[in-house]
């Protein structure tokens, strides 16, 4: 018995040590990828990277075997899987090697690119790093803390690929870098040099990952993919994430994590096929140039970050009148906008909805009714963003009548408003000239740019159920009533607090942002001043073009004002201040005079 013991710690020792290897050398496989991508280099230099490349994959096919086979470790079923299918691609690209063998078996030949390499390299640092044990505590860092710390290091990472010498064309200042890193992590796209012209197809690269890792938060990843390899996970890690992801019950979390994955990736692969089929490709030097194009914009539309690789994004002379790649892309920012747990919970209210109909056909006596399957948040939340979108469409479409739709045939006026009045709700695509608008269509823009996305989603702003909950007091308290009731609810004080704090310091940050600004910039105008800061703030993007000749101090603002809107001022403070106990004691309440 004791000698089964020891042989069994050997062999786990024996099992961490190879882990800590295997996730060495992945790290080191990625280090060389990122100085191959990063960096010009000469022939000789690509051929010892290409050979150690293949070394990597080497030893990593061993060492996955012999962890299989004599190690006998025993992961869950679908790592298993996942295994055997990496062990299959790195013995592929190594076959790719053997010319005899490559003349024998033609479809080899496929393999033999750089980027097979890449994707393996990649595919083999998720494996191994994610494998290791990820813990959460509360006594170190609070959800609110976790998350702004995740941001900046995204942001951090970001700025320091985008400063490598391959990422531009022609190089790229540090606040330049900054900005753009901030903007893409924080899904807003307002730039400061032109992506499409200025950073090279390594550079867009980067920039799409920040925009998708900041889209859905690197916690959401970092913490699925661990718990996907791992298998299991500790209770503490699973109470914080929790609070991040929104859900209900803990047991529920990574379920929760994994269905927000698949409907992310599933709606924008989707979205890509779909710009790919509707684009001219008369437009584009190249298929894969094409692919890229939709693949970029089909993340930058539904993660709300509004970055384009076109110089004018949607306005730009051959997209301007592709109606259905307008509402292409404005479907899939409105998905992106609406929320995971909406999102979530119209899917649950469908399925619920097409099985019920099919009982009820198939026996009606079985067909039960559950009333409340779309909960009261989606119900609050979907009204008021249909509110916003129709009625947007139908001030912008009337104000701009003869002015940007003037070149518009009817049908495409009737898109180009619907476009115009969805895109400042964090969105960040333009398909008219935003500096030409009318004023009167500025402060609806300046309205609907402030209210933003719907909580829990990819985009930025005060959020419609903030809105909602704000526009529902206005009423109450105009009846006399002493509570906010909605749909035969009853809404908790708590969210209305909630509410009035993040309206509150909204306007205090984006005060600050103008005076700062203005400050830095005595020539700018007020309006573009304004604009530019209710867009960064929001995680907009539209701007009145005045970005790029802004100064380092007022960037430093606006990459502030774009963090601070991305996390929520609420949650940087709650990150900041200490969380403060359930006090069992309450002082004697007394009303104050408002008006």
């Amino acid at each position: 018995m004791l000698s089964f013991l020891n042989s069994l710690r050997s062999s786990r020792k024996l099992e961490r040590r190879l882990r800590k290897f295997s996730g060495f050398l992945s790290l080191i496989g990625i280090g060389l990828a990122i100085f191959d991508l990063g960096f010009t280099h000469a022939e000789d230099e690509k051929a010892i990277l290409k050979e150690l490349y293949y070394f990597i994959i080497g030893i990593g096919l061993f060492n996955i075997l012999f962890r299989k086979v004599i190690v006998k470790e025993k992961p869950p079923r679908k790592v298993v899987l996942f295994d055997w299918l990496l062990s299959i691609s790195f013995l592929f690209l190594l076959l790719v090697r053997i010319e005899s063998i490559v003349e024998y078996f033609d479809f080899l030949k496929v393999f033999n690119k750089m980027g097979w390499l890449y994707l393996a390299i990649f595919l083999y640092f998720i494996r191994e790093i994610f494998s290791f044990r990820m813990n959460f505590r509360k006594e170190y860092l609070n959800p609110a803390q976790l998350f702004v710390f995740s941001f900046m290091l995204i942001i951090f990472l970001g700025t320091l690929f985008l400063l490598l010498p391959k990422a531009t064309h022609s190089g790229i200042s540090l606040v330049d870098a900054l900005f753009t890193a901030t903007s893409a992590v924080c899904v807003t796209g307002l730039i400061v040099v032109d992506t499409g012209t200025y950073f090279t197809g390594f550079g867009q690269s980067v920039i799409m990952i920040l925009i998708q890792l900041g889209g859905l938060g690197i916690m959401t990843f970092a913490s699925y993919f661990s718990y996907f390899f791992r298998g299991n996970t500790s209770y503490a890690n699973q109470l914080m994430l929790k609070d991040i992801s929104n859900s209900e019950k803990i047991g529920e979390v990574f379920e929760v994590l994994k269905k927000i994955l698949l409907l992310t990736f599933g709606i924008e692969a989707i979205g890509a096929i779909l710009i790919y089929i509707n684009l001219d490709g008369s437009l584009f030097s190249s298929i894969p140039d094409q692919i890229f194009f939709s693949v970029f914009h089909s993340i930058s539309a539904f993660c709300n970050a509004g970055f384009s690789t076109l110089e004018n994004s949607l306005y730009e002379p051959g997209f301007r009148f592709n109606y259905p790649l307008h509402l292409i892309i404005a479907a899939l920012f409105i998905f992106g906008g609406i929320g995971f747990p909406i999102l979530l919970n119209l899917y649950k209210y469908l399925r619920y909805y097409v099985l019920r109909k099919f009982q009820k056909f198939k026996d009606p006596q079985q067909a039960h009714y559950l009333p409340w399957v779309l909960n009261l948040n989606s119900r609050i939340v979907l009204v008021t963003t249909l509110v916003l979108l129709v009625a947007g469409s139908m001030v912008f479409y009337v104000f701009e009548y003869n002015n940007t739709l003037a070149e518009h045939d009817t049908f495409g006026k009737m898109v180009t408003a619907f476009f115009g009045a969805a895109t400042p709700r964090t969105a960040g695509f333009n398909s008219v000239d935003t500096s030409a608008l009318h004023f009167s269509t500025l402060m609806i823009v300046f309205l609907l740019m402030w209210i933003g996305a719907s909580p829990a989603s990819t985009g930025g702003g005060i959020k419609t159920s903030t809105f909602a909950l704000a526009t529902l007091n206005f009423f109450s308290l105009a009846r006399g009533k002493d509570r906010i009731e909605v749909y035969r609810r009853e809404i908790s004080p708590i969210s209305i607090r909630r509410a009035f704090a993040i309206i509150s310091l909204s306007l205090l940050v984006i005060g600050a942002s103008i005076f700062l600004v203005a400050f830095f910039e005595g020539d700018k105008d007020i309006t573009d001043i304004t604009f530019e800061a209710f867009s960064a703030y929001s995680t907009v993007g539209l701007s009145m073009g005045i970005t790029g000749s802004l100064g380092s101090y007022s960037k430093l603002v606006i990459i502030a004002t774009m963090f601070i809107g991305r996390v929520s001022m609420l949650t940087v403070l709650i990150a900041m201040l200490r969380n403060i106990k359930h006090l069992n004691y309450r002082y004697p309440s007394e009303e104050i005079l408002i008006n």
